[in-house]
């Protein structure tokens, strides 16, 4: 389906690159024979410094043009950014040195953090070059897992039309047979075949600037070495995946992709332990029930709890049906770590993941009532990506930038632990009371405090052949826990956001990222930074101060107030795409 996107997108960008090519073609063509038709060039009467009737339509035209030039540079923002994503694919795999990888455009990282000191072969290497996205050429495990996936689509489709009241019929197996044949047909396509057709689709492209830049894409893509059909079947990529695991954990070496830059980790096993039990007595969130497994009681005390709010009329019974487990269908969730080895020192981001925990499914189902009520509530100082960023900050740029504009950004520190499990609670209260709320979707606000108490105080999982209860914030990786902490820190910052809203600056949150742009002084900044981390004892803000930084997939600097190119590319990059 990728392949088909990527491909329907570069048809429609040509086409539309080719209209625009013929646009500007007879515009310019109309330009030039009415400056031909009204300035002779002979009659000195119309030298522009004589009469600025002529100059000004000598600076309208060239207005005009660049105005031209601008929207088909824009209009082929997707184009150059899929090319300069495969170009940058081809080159981590092919072209660059041992440690590094490019990142979008100039930007240069690991591909595996050996913290361990594994001794690695060079096929092994390699293969750990390819990332954590690298699938390789399995027809047998492909085709198994093709059939299950689509299995799994047919029944949810069914599932919708069953909830709709409506018969499938044999539209949807038609559906079924037709993406499967899709999906082989692009399984069984080489890389050779993909790469000849966008050669083909990129030579249809004649317009003047842009024509380099995508000729330079190209080039770069050519100049990489392309590993063939036969030399990739070389490669028992299975045998050498068994025998790297079998050497990884015969040494004690853990592998795992990093938190942000989503390359593999290489560390040894004590070293994750020892940076275990100091995040967990620095929090001081878990309690310990050593070998004391708490699923079964776990799943007796949620069905009895929802049977008794069924029996009082607080839930009906449709939501009781949804709400109850099942013995057979439940887990314990799971204890991991991910390396953040873009800190000093790599520390861990704990993750709870509990797809099947007994609470998953209140977790889910208050997750869908409240969510929507917070971004409804938090609209002007939360964003959900990159893009948002960037549409405010121009917006902001425009009106206020100066040259010595200060950027700031604040990272939360353990947000989702460091919250009290009755303050988080409480903060849900608030954002209802906030909006004015007695009942959503027929549920009482106090059913709804009810179940998100019972989903907060009862999370547990396993980690090490040990059992844990965390007695102090939420679950990373529970749906409710992200728009409690939401909630908790919409609350926290609207002294902040007040204030800085005052101040004719920019505050902007993402969870427990916050960036701030305002024209006050660093001492003064920072000043008010140390003010506002004695707001919450529970929350502890570290801030860097200056006039660039990394937020989000963005890199944002303050080039002397630079307010000119509507797309940002002066002052803002974001990586992979400038």
């Amino acid at each position: 389906m990728r392949q088909l996107i990527k491909e329907h997108r570069m048809q429609t960008m040509s086409l539309h690159l080719q209209s625009i090519t013929r646009e500007r073609e007879i515009i310019t063509d109309e330009m030039k024979n009415i400056i031909q038709g009204i300035l002779p060039e002979n009659d000195k009467r119309f030298n522009g410094e004589e009469n600025p009737g002529s100059l000004a339509f000598k600076h309208y035209n060239d207005l005009r043009e660049k105005r031209l030039n601008l929207e088909a540079e824009q209009s082929l923002y997707f184009f150059r950014r899929a090319a300069s994503r495969e170009r940058s694919q081809r080159t981590r795999r092919n072209c660059c040195p041992d440690s590094y990888k490019i990142v979008g455009r100039g930007f240069l990282a690991p591909t595996i953090r050996n913290e361990a000191k594994a001794k690695l072969t060079e096929e092994e290497y390699q293969l750990l070059k390819l990332g954590p996205r690298f699938i390789y050429n399995d027809p047998k495990a492909a085709s198994r897992r093709r059939t299950t996936e689509l299995t799994v689509l047919k029944r949810k489709i069914e599932t919708r039309f069953f909830k709709k009241k409506a018969s499938s019929g044999r539209s949807v197996d038609q559906f079924i047979a037709e993406l499967d044949r899709i999906i082989k047909n692009l399984h069984d396509t080489t890389i050779n075949k993909t790469i000849r057709k966008h050669k083909e689709q990129r030579e249809i492209i004649t317009y003047d600037n842009l024509l380099e830049t995508i000729d330079f894409n190209q080039y770069q893509l050519t100049k990489c070495p392309i590993t063939t059909d036969k030399q990739r079947k070389q490669k028992n990529y299975g045998r050498l995946i068994k025998r790297l695991k079998h050497k990884l954990r015969s040494t004690n070496i853990v592998i795992k992709k990093t938190d942000k830059s989503k390359v593999f980790h290489l560390g040894k096993l004590q070293d994750y332990h020892k940076k275990s039990e100091e995040y967990m007595e620095k929090t001081e969130a878990y309690e310990c029930l050593h070998q004391n497994d708490p699923l079964p009681n776990l799943i007796e005390s949620t069905n009895k709890y929802l049977l008794k709010l069924r029996l009082d009329n607080w839930i009906t019974q449709k939501q009781y049906e949804q709400l109850s487990i099942k013995k057979d269908e439940v887990e314990l969730a799971h204890l991991f770590y991910l390396s953040k080895a873009h800190k000093p020192g790599t520390p861990l981001r704990s993750i709870v993941s509990g797809l099947k925990h007994p609470t998953i499914k209140i977790s889910r189902f208050l997750d869908e009532l409240l969510r929507p009520l917070f971004d409804r509530m938090a609209s002007s100082t939360t964003v959900t990506s990159g893009i948002e960023v960037i549409k405010q900050l121009y917006e902001w740029s425009k009106r206020n930038a100066r040259q010595d504009t200060l950027i700031c950004t604040m990272d939360v520190i353990d947000l989702y632990t460091m919250i009290p499990q009755t303050e988080g609670i409480l903060a849900i209260k608030k954002m209802l009371d906030y909006l004015n709320l007695k009942q959503i979707n027929g549920l009482k606000i106090e059913t709804i405090i009810r179940l998100c108490r019972f989903v907060v105080r009862n999370n547990y999982f396993s980690y090490d052949s040990k059992y844990y209860h965390q007695i102090r914030g939420g679950a990373m990786g529970s749906p409710l826990t992200l728009t409690i902490a939401n909630a908790y820190m919409f609350f926290f910052e609207r002294d902040i956001v007040k204030q800085i809203n005052n101040s004719n600056g920019l505050y902007i949150r993402y969870i427990d990222d916050i960036f701030i742009t305002i024209n006050w002084s660093s001492q003064h900044l920072e000043k008010q930074i140390d003010r506002w981390n004695k707001f919450d004892l529970n929350i502890k803000l570290k801030a860097e101060v200056g006039y660039t930084t990394n937020f989000l997939d963005l890199y944002i600097e303050n080039k002397n107030g630079a307010k000119r190119c509507p797309s940002l590319s002066k002052t803002i990059e974001k990586k992979g795409c400038k």
